[in-house]
């Protein structure tokens, strides 16, 4: 017991799927296109939002194929320590988007998200590959480089952010660490 437990604790979470990054990424790119086109800030945001809610379907039934395949568990405690870093910059990205919404103000919710979701990937990665902790390091360059553009480009950094950090990463974690 005293072996299996150590060896639970050194492990790293492996499960993250390279072609559901590739995927999501095609999400996000396909967002960004449609958000473009929404006539108000709530059709712009609701988008973003539903594509959201999709990406997460897709990584978590990417990341149980790709676990089963490997005879892993999500239920183990590295997959806990993952999630539970994950967790918490998504759950402050999803407090600071609604009370971005009550006051009507959009133009800091894609330098939030893109920092906050990098945030997410760079602490739940310490549970991980390192390959993930660079993706999360990224998405927070793209998020600070957000911040000095003009508000009209958020639409532009989401799509650099969550549509070709995804796709480049994904296929590299598909390519160099099974599927």
């Amino acid at each position: 017991m005293f072996i299996r437990s150590a060896m639970e604790r050194s492990s790293t979470f492996t499960a993250i799927p390279g072609i559901g990054g590739v995927v999501v990424g095609l999400i996000g790119l396909v967002a960004a296109g449609v958000s473009a086109r929404q006539t108000t800030a709530d059709g712009w945001l609701g988008t973003w939002l539903a594509a959201a809610a999709l990406a997460v379907i897709v990584e978590l039934v990417a990341m149980a194929r790709k676990a089963n395949r490997a005879g892993l568990t999500l239920t183990g405690p590295q997959s806990r320590r993952f999630a539970l870093g994950m967790a918490a910059p998504l759950v402050a990205g999803a407090a600071i988007t609604y009370q971005l919404w009550t006051v009507g103000s959009f133009t800091v919710m894609a330098p939030a998200w893109l920092l906050l979701y990098g945030a997410g990937v760079v602490t739940g990665g310490m549970f991980s590959v390192p390959v993930i902790r660079v993706m999360g390091v990224c998405f927070m360059s793209v998020g600070l480089a957000s911040t000095v553009t003009p508000p009209g480009w958020g639409n532009a950094w989401l799509a650099a952010g969550f549509g070709g950090l995804h796709i480049g990463f994904g296929a590299y974690i598909a390519r160099n660490h099974g599927g």
